[in-house]
């Protein structure tokens, strides 16, 4: 067999990769386009070009190292989409610390895994959205914090926690304001900053981000400046993004898709970042881009549902579109049809990745023609390799399915303090195997068909059933259960469960929800919840999931994976 018929592809490009720290590229950004717009956040009714973004965030960078951070020191950001979180990145990035994205959904578990795992020193919040009270939660976690002088936290459960640093409403003591640590910063810790500017490496960690496994707890991926600068850097090329592009960032900045396909294709290519709110909502959305004139826009499937369904969409006059990314689940044909046709999105893309890989290995191109950008995932991304193994990791032959494994640039320095999980996902080749099954044709576009991975994929986030698994053993009322995907209209997919009860004991449904809410992330509850005497299994003892999943769909008048 030829190698050109076999399952191998590797992205050939003329541009050459970039040897920036992202530190540098908002640098140059501030010299190449200084007066340009550069972060617009209608809702805190702010306006920064390049050069006063630049400035906040060396400004931000110093006052971290005067509250005591040194490079190489975990700082976590657990907010929405806000300006405190681009400062927070950027600042970060220039003082050489490695920025831990919190999920906003986190409760108090969640919450201290993380922090302990990776030994946070500093951690910038919000105060709270909608029900999510941050602050609360962090002083339920460490109740010292109200008797200790800002900036020398000493608590029992966050033993690495010094400095917490808060906006967004009432300052709780022991707690700094966030509008006050820039101040911070005096003539040494500039010095410094400047000095970090050629210090720093690209290839230094910069960013850990968790991601769900199908083990437990989850994994710290551990990113470098050279992983995402360079992926948020072609994704904006793949977009033929400039100086004159503004996009629409409705997509969660503690995520890749935001933080990289977002805020970093922007600071490559001169693009302005726009935050149309915190949180996701139909209509601010809308607004945004017909006021703002945005260019782009990005979401997952769900959330162009929810704008084209929005009963005043027809009101909007969103003609400045053209571009844009959906990511994060298959997209409907339909939805693309209208997003294209209804949405002025001529030249939307689709894209796929993890985690671990920065997050973009495949692409489409503006010039695919639709039925492409529905049915396949693109090509290959500049400087990247991919190949679709067998069981015995030999390549397959074009068009046989098998586990898409990805190699390059963008493939993470490893999980977080987890030598073991590592090897099982990075081999001695540096090819990382992404558990997902694919096939690639002879043009090169690849299809993803299935997962090896037990993992559910809800409104684009990826939740390990095993997670749930161990948090619902906690109940003392059941004794055994199974936690699954179940296809569902609007995520993708939904979150259902299968219980065991322990003898003589009764469980409702309703009273298994009330036990999860506040204990753990909203979006990781079970929406299904049927209590059993079995599960289905093998000869050999092994669960089988897919039965279950079958049953519940069947029961809800639907045939298994419809919608996935």
């Amino acid at each position: 067999m030829s190698a050109s018929e076999l399952s191998y592809v590797n992205g050939t490009s003329s541009t050459p990769l970039l040897a920036e720290t992202i530190g540098q590229a908002l640098s140059r950004a501030a010299r190449q386009w200084p007066e340009r717009p550069a972060l617009i956040i209608p809702a805190q009714q702010v306006r920064l070009s390049w050069r006063e973004l630049n400035d906040k965030a060396e400004a931000l960078a110093a006052g971290f190292l005067a509250l005591g951070l040194e490079r190489g020191d975990r700082i976590g950001i657990w907010s929405l989409n806000r300006l405190e979180w681009a400062l927070t990145q950027f600042a970060a990035a220039k003082a050489g610390l490695i920025l831990v994205t919190l999920n906003p959904a986190y409760r108090l578990i969640e919450l201290e895994f993380a922090l302990v795992k990776v030994g946070c020193k500093a951690v910038v919040t919000a105060t709270s959205f909608k029900t999510s009270h941050y602050i609360g939660m962090l002083c339920e976690l460490a109740p010292e914090l109200a008797s200790s002088s800002p900036g020398a936290l000493q608590a029992r459960r966050l033993p690495e926690l010094r400095s917490v640093i808060q906006f967004g409403g009432a300052l709780v003591p022991g707690a700094l304001a966030f509008d006050a640590v820039a101040a911070l910063g005096g003539p040494e810790q500039r010095a410094t900053i400047a000095t970090l500017a050629d210090d720093l490496q690209c290839d230094d960690a910069i960013n850990i981000q968790f991601t769900s496994g199908t083990t437990g707890q989850p994994k710290g991926v551990t990113l470098t400046h050279h992983n995402i600068l360079n992926n948020g850097a072609y994704v904006g090329r793949a977009m033929a993004l400039t100086p004159e592009d503004r996009i629409c960032i409705p997509v969660p900045l503690y995520h890749c898709f935001g933080m990289v396909m977002g805020n970093l294709a922007a600071v490559t290519w001169g693009a302005a970042m726009v935050y149309p709110g915190e949180g996701f909502d139909p209509l601010a959305t809308l607004q945004t881009v017909a006021t703002e004139r945005c260019t782009a826009l990005y979401g997952v499937p769900t959330m162009f549902i929810a704008e084209l369904d929005h009963p005043d969409f027809a009101s909007f006059d969103l003609s400045s579109l053209r571009t844009g990314i959906m990511a994060g689940a298959p997209c409907p044909v339909e939805v693309m049809k209208k997003v294209v046709e209804q949405m002025h999105m001529r030249d939307v893309t689709i894209a796929y990745g993890m985690t671990e890989t920065s997050p973009v290995s495949f692409q489409s191109s503006m010039d695919d023609p639709l039925e492409r950008r529905v049915s396949t995932v693109g090509r290959i991304m500049p400087h990247l390799e991919v190949k679709i193994i067998d069981e015995r990791g030999r390549i397959v032959p074009r068009g046989t399915r098998g586990e898409l494994c990805t190699r390059g640039y963008s493939v993470m320095l490893g999980y977080w303090d987890e030598a073991q999980k590592t090897a099982e996902v990075l081999d001695s080749a540096r090819w990382m195997h992404t558990g997902d099954i694919a096939t690639l044709d002879a043009e090169g576009y690849g299809n993803i068909v299935g997962r090896i991975k037990d993992l559910i994929i809800r409104g684009g986030e990826n939740i390990s059933p095993r997670e749930v698994e161990e948090f619902l053993y906690r109940h003392p009322k059941i004794q055994d259960v199974q936690v699954f995907g179940i296809a569902d209209d609007r995520y993708g997919e939904e979150i259902a469960a299968w219980v065991k009860l322990r003898e003589g004991a009764s469980l409702t449904q309703d009273e298994v929800i009330a036990f999860c809410n506040g204990q753990i992330a909203h979006n990781k509850i079970p929406r299904v919840v049927q209590f059993v005497d079995a599960f289905p299994m093998t000869v050999t003892g092994k669960i089988q999931k897919f039965i279950m999943r079958a049953t519940v769909e069947k029961q809800q008048g639907r045939s298994a994976r419809e919608t996935a």
